[in-house]
């Protein structure tokens, strides 16, 4: 099976790609990849909490969806851990659409009689991404008053998992 590529090769924006329909002759895309996100909420649902962190994009890119469940998986377990399953409120606010690409060329010795070059290059699918544009919000945390450290914390190893930077915007109901 080949190696999974980089999130960085399939950081910048291209035009988003979602022709995906329950039509076999409407969907261009004969496959598309299973999406790796099993949850987008988790916590107490129905409590509000008092304050709130974002986590907000510098900048435009793509982000695939086993970067957001990778990062997923290390802000609940990072709050789970120390607040408890009802301590706090997460959710994820991008769903990833986009299906991502790839063109398949072989490389090496005797590789010739493969590869179309750009006759065929439309690819096969390989992954789905969520596109974000600067300033949107990805993740959001919310929790009680003393809990703040804790939810900043795992923002901030939130963000090591992720192919663009991004800012942790506090916000306080009144």
């Amino acid at each position: 099976m080949a190696r999974l590529r980089k999130g960085v090769a399939y950081r910048r924006l291209e035009r988003p790609y979602t022709r995906k329909s329950k039509y076999r002759n409407k969907s261009f895309v004969r496959s598309i990849p299973n999406n790796k996100i099993v949850k987008y909420d988790h916590g107490d649902l129905k409590k509000d909490f008092p304050i709130t962190f974002i986590l907000v994009s510098k900048g435009n890119a793509q982000l695939r969806h086993n970067c957001l469940e990778s990062a997923r998986l290390t802000i609940n377990r990072t709050l789970e851990k120390n607040l408890g399953k009802k301590g706090f409120h997460f959710k994820i606010n991008v769903y990833p659409h986009h299906v991502l690409r790839e063109n398949p060329l072989a490389s090496g010795a005797g590789a010739d009689r493969m590869s179309t070059g750009m006759k065929k290059s439309f690819g096969k699918s390989i992954g789905l991404a969520a596109q974000i544009k600067e300033g949107q919000k990805v993740f959001t945390v919310s929790v009680d008053k003393g809990d703040e450290d804790t939810a900043k914390k795992a923002l901030t190893k939130a963000t090591s998992k992720m192919s663009v930077s991004a800012n942790i915007v506090q916000i306080k109901k009144e």
